[in-house]
Order: structure tokens, then C-alpha cells, then sequence
């Protein structure tokens, strides 16, 4: 067996060590949300008593949050993916200086991208009092995300050859697009709809200004419960989003990992 550096002790142990202070605090906020008395710890007992307490108050809540994280993913496909391409295809300072722009966002506080959002379209009562106004929030701040990610994956292939080669081939834009360039940039387009669903689910300090008592979502409920209940009630409601986002993450992640279809033969 081959013996171990010093090193690599040392470089196991850091690891380990930033995984402990990343998961511990997770793990201690889920048994909360399972004890009895939190003051008490783990010998009061374990009791589903919270979550089902959480599920029953606030299930709206978190379906409302996977409705507005879906939508702000298929909202930032249909817009993301174009823009990413027109900007691989158009590599000018112009096209540099609108891709600086969509980052904009991002740059911003959420807090001021929402006040904007107010300020403009406040006076538009059922635009305003609407998940939909929610839903223009998140996709301002997750859009840079798609982009960005779907652009590095175009800018690291030759796309203008292998757009050439197929119409050489006789293949129209459509057929170029859908069967040269989505397949192509698949990497990206996943990487991007990872940070879109999980920014859109945990997306608090823009919402917390965009949202009205019946357009709350996941975050802001759970702010209300750390606020207002018992910190069980709090601890039960994280320990509730993360049985929500974890399987919806591990779903993209494996859509990502399969092969993609062999085309078929030609029939003689």
C-alpha cells in the first residue's frame, strides 16, 4: 500500500474541515426542526409534530415558490438561450457592452432592483398585487446566470464551423439551431438551470419588497417563522425547502448525465 504524504493528510483534513463547517449547521437546524424543545436538545425527543405544523400553514407558500422557480426557468430558456447564441455569433464591442449590461442585475442589490420595479409599474394594481410581478424580478436577477453559462460553452466550441459544415449539408437555421447548437451547448444550458431554480427557490431580499400576504413565497415564510413562531417551527420549515429542492436538483442533475440519443441508421 502506498504510503500517504504529509500533504495529503493536510489536504484531507482542510477538506473535511469545510465540509464539516458547511453541513454541521445544516444538519443542527433539521434535528431543531425534529426535536421536541429545541432548549431542551435531543433528549426531549424527536417529533414530526413541526413539520407537519409547517405543511399545514405553509404549503401554499412552497408550491408558490416551485411555481415561480419553473416558470422563471422556462422564462430564462426561452430568452437566455438566443441571447447567449446572438452574442457567440456577434463578437463586436457592441455585443461585448450588452452582455456587461445583462450582468447589471446581478451588480445591483435586490433590494434596489426591486424599488425599481415598484417605482415603474407600482401603479399597475393587478400587475402589482400579481406572482407575475414576482416572476419579472427573478427572471431580471437569474437571466445573467443562463447567459453566461450557455455563452461560455458556445465561446469554447467552434461554433461557425460546425454551423457551416451542416449547411453544407442543406440544413436550414431551424435545423442548425435545434440539432447543432442546443446539443452543443446542452452543458451550459444544465449548469445554467441549476443556478436559475435554486436562486429563483432561496431568492429573499427582492421578493420581500415584490411580494403582497397572498404572493408569498418559500423564503419569505421562512423569515416570518424564524420572526414571529418558535424556532422549531423555523428549523421545520428549512428542513421542509430542503426536502423540496434537493430531489428537484438531483432530477436535473441526472437529465444532465444521460447520453443523449444515438441517431438512427439509414434505412436502405
Amino acid at each position: 500500500m502506498q504510503k500517504r504524504s504529509p500533504l495529503f493528510w493536510l489536504q484531507l483534513a482542510f477538506t473535511l474541515s469545510v465540509c464539516a463547517f458547511l453541513v454541521v449547521p445544516v444538519v443542527l437546524s433539521a434535528l431543531a426542526g425534529l426535536t421536541v424543545n429545541y432548549q431542551t436538545g435531543l433528549s426531549s425527543g424527536f417529533t414530526l409534530r413541526w413539520v407537519i405544523e409547517v405543511w399545514s400553514g405553509y404549503r401554499d407558500t412552497i408550491f408558490h415558490s416551485i411555481f415561480l422557480a419553473l416558470a422563471c426557468l422556462g422564462l430564462t430558456l426561452l430568452l437566455g438561450i438566443p441571447a447567449a447564441y446572438v452574442l457567440a455569433k456577434r463578437q463586436t464591442a457592441w455585443s461585448r457592452a450588452i452582455e456587461e449590461l445583462l450582468v447589471m442585475p446581478v451588480a445591483v442589490p435586490g433590494l434596489a432592483t426591486a424599488l425599481a420595479l415598484i417605482v415603474m409599474y407600482g401603479g399597475a394594481g393587478g400587475f402589482r398585487t400579481s406572482s407575475a410581478f414576482i416572476l419579472v424580478g427573478h427572471v431580471l436577477f437569474t437571466l445573467p446566470f443562463m447567459v453566461r453559462s450557455v455563452l461560455a460553452v458556445l465561446m469554447a466550441i467552434d461554433l461557425k464551423t460546425l454551423e457551416e459544415g451542416a449547411a453544407s449539408l442543406g440544413a436550414g437555421f431551424v435545423q442548425r439551431f435545434f440539432h447543432i447548437v442546443l446539443p452543443n451547448c446542452r452543458a451550459g444550458i444544465v449548469a445554467g438551470s441549476l443556478m436559475v431554480v435554486t436562486l429563483s427557490m432561496g431568492e429573499f431580499n427582492m421578493t420581500w419588497l415584490l411580494h403582497t400576504p397572498l404572493t408569498k413565497t418559500l423564503p419569505v415564510g421562512l423569515a416570518d417563522a424564524y420572526a414571529s413562531l418558535r424556532l422549531e417551527i423555523g428549523s421545520a420549515y428549512t428542513l421542509v425547502f430542503f426536502v423540496m429542492i434537493v430531489p428537484l436538483l438531483i432530477a436535473m442533475q441526472a437529465i444532465s448525465q444521460a447520453p443523449a440519443p444515438k441517431p438512427k441508421a439509414d434505412e436502405e
